[in-house]
């Protein structure tokens, strides 16, 4: 797929994982490697991105027999971009999927 495509649309896809729970960082780097094939460490970059920008917070929780994860958690800011984002994005993409279609 290219590279682009997926770029526009990462930030997206974590601040959706984070919309359902709180996350650590691993646990969302898989969920959408799953998913989408990302490269490991890319998921970092976009969280500490979020953290800056106010739309998530970090806290420290301690795993059984391992050291605490960090854990995110979006904000108030960040429940309401998601849901504009969210709803800005389902709006191109059925823009895009009429004019690729032909419709």
């Amino acid at each position: 797929m290219n590279t682009q495509y997926k770029k526009g649309v990462l930030e997206l896809c974590v601040l959706s994982l984070l919309h359902e729970k709180d996350r650590y960082g691993y646990e969302i780097s898989e969920t959408l490697a799953k998913q989408i094939d990302i490269a490991d460490g890319t998921v970092y970059p976009i969280l500490r991105k979020l953290k800056s920008d106010g739309l998530v917070t970090t806290y420290l929780s301690e795993a059984s027999g391992g050291p605490p994860r960090k854990y995110y958690s979006l904000t108030n800011l960040g429940r309401k971009t998601f849901s504009f984002d969210r709803a800005e994005y389902l709006k191109f993409a059925k823009t895009i999927e009429s004019i690729l279609e032909g419709t």
